[in-house]
């Protein structure tokens, strides 16, 4: 008896001491006045917009759009994209990955001489495209320049439609880390899919279907190229698409929309200010959250690309974000 009596003791000690100590630290915890963080909003229950390289300038509008576009669901959106250095990387350990272009103008197809006329036209119209201080209405003319000349050099390499799927597997093109899950969902729940380039059509579709797969949901607003009966490349269809010329307006009696009119809510994703416009032509419009890819002149951009996109992510090689907000509305 003497014994239980003892541990008995000994435990009342140990307890009594215990409580004291916490509660010692809750009182000091309270006096200090804080308390546990409790997360209560989507922004912040989403551990991805947590990261560093993700930048949102106005949280509250952010915060209501996510929760209008879950409330409302996948039957009311639909999903507007760019294809270069948005739905493709931006770079791969230390290397630029080639855009849709860029695959034409590093195939061993081109003559040496053709690819210099190339790399000047580069040289000399994207640092303009880029330039923060110009606006977009004084990029135009010489967007036009750059795409018109570089048309017109590709064309005179005498590709044939044979070519361009050798041309797409020996670049270094490559999707997003995530695209394949993403290409797959939306299609699953029948999201409709708009791709809008100033790239080169046919190059981003063999792009797409060698890293993942074309579906039946995806619809691709980009520069064609036109073959003769010959399979011989002889011009580009249709109006030239440029970085600052993507809009929707173009496909507003087109039979696209009169199927999506029920679409009001739209997830546009892009890398460059002309992205924005990509949505101008969806007729009434109710909710549109905007996710933008920064890739290059970071420190010199960031503020405007604020500004202009809802949610901003830093040298991101993945999908992770749209996905995860994709995956709250699906």
């Amino acid at each position: 008896m003497a014994r239980t009596s003892g541990w008995n003791t000994t435990a009342a000690i140990v307890t009594g001491a215990a409580c004291a100590l916490a509660g010692a630290a809750l009182a000091g915890y309270l006096l200090s006045g804080r308390r546990p963080k409790k997360r209560t909003k989507i922004i912040e229950m989403m551990d991805e917009l947590q990261k560093e390289n993700v930048h949102i300038r106005d949280p509250e509008r952010v915060e209501k759009l996510l929760c209008q576009l879950i409330q409302d669901g996948k039957s009311k959106l639909q999903v507007i994209t760019d294809f270069d250095y948005t739905i493709t990387r931006w770079a791969y350990k230390g290397t630029r990955v080639a855009a849709s272009f860029n695959v034409l103008e590093n195939s061993s197809l081109v003559p040496e001489s053709k690819k210099q006329i190339l790399d000047e036209l580069r040289d000399t119209y994207y640092p303009i495209e880029i330039n923060a201080k110009m606006t977009i209405e004084e990029k135009i003319p010489f967007m036009m320049e750059w795409w018109t000349k570089a048309q017109s050099a590709i064309v005179a390499c005498n590709f044939r439609r044979e070519d361009l799927t050798r041309a797409v597997r020996e670049s270094n093109a490559m999707l997003r880390d995530g695209c394949d899950w993403q290409f797959h969902t939306l299609h699953e729940h029948s999201v409709p899919m708009l791709i809008f380039s100033a790239g080169i059509g046919d190059i981003l579709e063999e792009i797409i279907k060698q890293h993942s797969q074309m579906y039946a949901n995806m619809r691709v607003v980009s520069n064609y190229m036109d073959f003769n009966h010959d399979g011989m490349l002889v011009g580009f269809k249709g109006d030239l698409v440029h970085t600052y010329n993507k809009n929707e307006g173009a496909l507003r009696n087109s039979d696209y929309f009169t199927t999506l009119k029920e679409r009001r809510n739209i997830i546009l994703m892009g890398d460059s200010m002309g992205d924005l416009r990509m949505a101008d032509g969806v007729p009434n419009m109710q909710h549109i959250l905007k996710i933008g890819f920064l890739n290059d002149n970071i420190e010199e951009r960031l503020e405007k690309y604020k500004e202009a996109y809802d949610i901003v992510l830093v040298s991101d090689d993945t999908m992770d974000v749209p996905n995860a907000i994709m995956k709250k509305i699906l």
